[in-house]
């Protein structure tokens, strides 16, 4: 990345008007391979927000008031407010329907909460328009069925926007399989590229939909007004492409763009010094499904999954920490006993704690400020279902001494909260 700054900033005129657009390009191009998609389908946004925020911000809702957005309740946070945000700036032209989910639950328990929702959704005269949903949720960090809500969208005649902020690099994208209306995935997680880049892919059919890049800037093209002369105004960028679509992101004012270069030599410095992405992903499952299972026997609790295990089919687990959340703030032995009886305790000495729900947010700041401080490390700490889990990453830097240590951490720690 600092060599691309160094050339921009020693010649920037000659780098951003010409030898930019062609390493832009080649990024493209390499993504695009990766994700199984034409070139022409994807350009780069700074971060999978702006992303959900482009596509949303395009949509033109109907004056009838009857259109509405889907999203399950484990939307990740600023997506959420989102669409709470397109839902308050529409004055009534659309409304926002959110699903209900309860994990550890089945993919096919997914995809019927979400029937059952769209039936709900026209039963209450309103009309489904677009769903938003992930690759892999934020909290608790789980695979979510994607490919199959995608199918269940276009069987409904909805539109589908899949949030992958977690996905490139950990998850297998095959969007000529999948065929997603419109896709974001963060290229600075998982695939190892300088913050902050993301892939945003629009297939042909939809790309007339989106009409402006956030925010609005050269590359928009205003519809003819009649009766009115629209200005011709000055590019001060070459037009490199003959897609539309191409144009408008391709330069969307001064910015660093530089991780935008990097993503086709993260790829390829991925495929020649680990081993190609089969090989990347392979191995940070195992990790994760090996390492998770060693922190739960060290804390003496149980990894979140389903029956049919594919919770775990990504490269993060969600384990409980030994202690769980009541609702009146009493800490009665006999609440103290079942919750370890929920947590699976066991009588081998280690202790399950119960903390008053008031006391919820307290203990979990004190958690993760006391991992950053005093042991130089951040895990995701997060209350669920009435009990603290610990959402752990196993990225291809590490191996199972590192969940080891995380292990011993994460005990010492829960015994002192």
């Amino acid at each position: 990345m600092r060599e691309y700054q160094d050339r921009a900033e020693a010649r920037p005129d000659p780098f951003i008007l010409y030898e930019y657009f062609d390493l832009l390009e080649q990024s493209q191009s390499a993504v695009a391979k990766l994700l199984k998609a034409p070139r022409e389908t994807v350009v780069f946004v700074p971060n999978a927000s702006v992303g959900v925020n482009t596509v949303l911000r395009n949509m033109v809702w109907d004056d009838d008031l009857q259109d509405e957005i889907l999203h399950f309740d484990t939307i990740y946070g600023g997506c959420g407010n989102t669409v709470d945000y397109i839902v308050e700036s529409s004055y009534g032209r659309v409304s926002s329907r959110a699903i209900h989910l309860s994990y550890p639950c089945e993919d096919l328990e997914i995809v019927a909460a979400f029937q059952a929702a769209v039936e709900a959704s026209r039963r209450d005269g309103k009309r489904p328009k677009i769903c938003i949903f992930d690759v892999v949720t934020s909290v608790p960090g789980v695979r979510f069925p994607f490919e199959a809500i995608t199918v269940a969208c276009r069987q409904a005649g909805i539109l589908s926007l899949v949030d992958g902020a977690q996905g490139i690099g950990m998850v297998d994208l095959n969007l000529s399989e999948t065929d997603p209306d419109f896709l974001v995935s963060n290229c600075h997680k998982w695939l190892h590229v300088p913050r902050g880049c993301a892939v945003l892919y629009v297939p042909v059919r939809n790309q007339h939909l989106m009409r402006s890049t956030l925010p609005t800037s050269h590359g928009f093209v205003p519809k003819p007004r009649p009766g009115e002369f629209v200005v011709g105004r000055q590019v001060p960028v070459p037009t490199t492409s003959s897609s539309q679509f191409l144009n408008n992101f391709n330069f969307v004012g001064t910015l660093d763009n530089s991780p935008y270069l990097c993503v086709k030599d993260s790829i390829q410095w991925r495929e020649e010094v680990l081993g190609g992405e089969k090989r990347i992903l392979a191995y940070q499952r195992e990790l994760a499904r090996k390492g998770g299972k060693l922190v739960a026997d060290a804390l003496g609790t149980t990894v979140m999954e389903n029956q049919a295990g594919t919770l775990t089919n990504c490269a993060m687990v969600n384990i409980p920490l030994p202690f769980g959340i009541i609702s009146d703030g009493t800490v009665s032995a006999e609440d103290r006993d079942k919750v370890s009886r929920q947590l699976g305790g066991r009588e081998d000495g280690r202790v399950h704690y119960v903390v008053p729900r008031e006391q919820t947010g307290q203990v979990t700041a004190w958690i993760k400020q006391t991992l950053m401080k005093e042991y130089n490390t951040f895990i995701m700490i997060f209350p669920y279902h009435d009990r603290w889990f610990a959402r752990i990453s196993a990225q291809v830097y590490l191996d199972e001494s590192d969940f080891e240590w995380a292990a011993v951490v994460l005990r010492e720690v829960s015994k002192r909260a």
